[in-house]
């Protein structure tokens, strides 16, 4: 172009940059936008919640409390189903031998925790503990088919709801949650696998404010749902909560916290799951 010239609109076209290029797209900016939100919002929460809670309680103790639900928020948002946590356990299992009764306990931190004490998670038994911690229905519905339907199990305990009533990944209606459970349950069948499904446990205020988050009404609501669903789908219902229970609260003898059982708890719960095993594979 000479000097003086006008520019054309032929020459401004060509200054203008193309269409995805130099520019990211107008939704991946969005999406990380997003995630800076996130990452940033879930530090000055958990912020508000130790000064409402460094009032009334231990502060080094509420600190680390903090820390380790950060920790597990990171973890949330990095591996939302939770497919990391059993993959290379998964991946060096074999297949079961045919007279091998497999049997697969998919849960929260009620099922993490079973065993990590003087207690043991039935030694001796071809039983896989399969438990995430705090984790909910639609969470353990993604991991499924690689947590339980790879395994090859006989059956699978599936214990769960508590996390989804305390609003770990969410809000949550008793609906969302059976629907959930509904979709577990189909997906076993489809794969042969017989299918236990393990009320809610109560929880108290024994050690801090654990029944806001979890209300009684609301785990005694979901628990006659998964009884009546147990009945009407052919599964087996585990009834720990009757077991656990005093009034409509975890019983302070048998808690460590108001919500994960101690070892007394969980020598109860453990015939129990024995007996719903059995019935599930015909045997009693």
């Amino acid at each position: 172009m000479t000097p003086g010239a006008k520019p054309t609109a032929e020459t401004q076209r060509c200054k203008e940059p193309r269409s995805g290029q130099g520019k990211p797209s107008l939704s991946a900016s969005i999406c990380g936008v997003c995630v800076r939100l996130l990452l940033a919002s879930v530090p000055l929460w958990l912020l508000c919640c130790w000064l409402v809670e460094a009032q009334t309680s231990d502060p080094a103790k509420t600190i680390s409390e903090l820390e380790k639900d950060l920790a597990a928020h990171i973890r949330l948002l990095s591996d939302w189903g939770g497919l990391t946590r059993y993959g290379s356990e998964n991946a060096e299992l074999g297949p079961p031998a045919p007279d091998v009764d497999r049997v697969v306990f998919l849960g929260d931190e009620v099922t993490e925790m079973w065993g990590r004490g003087n207690g043991k998670f039935f030694p001796g038994k071809p039983y896989l503990n399969r438990g995430i911690a705090h984790q909910t229905t639609p969470q353990m519905l993604v991991r499924f088919r690689q947590d339980v339907i790879s395994l090859k199990p006989k059956v699978v305990v599936i214990q769960a709801g508590s996390s989804d009533l305390a609003g770990y990944a969410g809000p949550a209606t008793e609906g969302m949650i059976s629907e959930n459970f509904m979709s577990m349950t189909a997906l076993a069948n489809a794969h042969g696998i017989r299918v236990v499904l393990a009320s809610v446990t109560p929880v108290c205020d024994c050690f801090k404010n654990l029944t806001e988050r979890r209300p009684p009404g609301k785990i005694i609501g979901l628990n006659s749902w998964l009884k009546s669903y147990s009945a009407q789908s052919g599964s087996v219902f585990l009834d720990y909560y009757s077991a656990l229970v005093e009034g409509r609260a975890m019983k302070k003898a048998l808690t460590i916290d108001g919500l994960l059982p101690n070892e007394a708890g969980y020598e109860l719960m453990a015939p129990l799951a024995e007996q719903a095993i059995a019935r599930a594979l015909g045997k009693r």
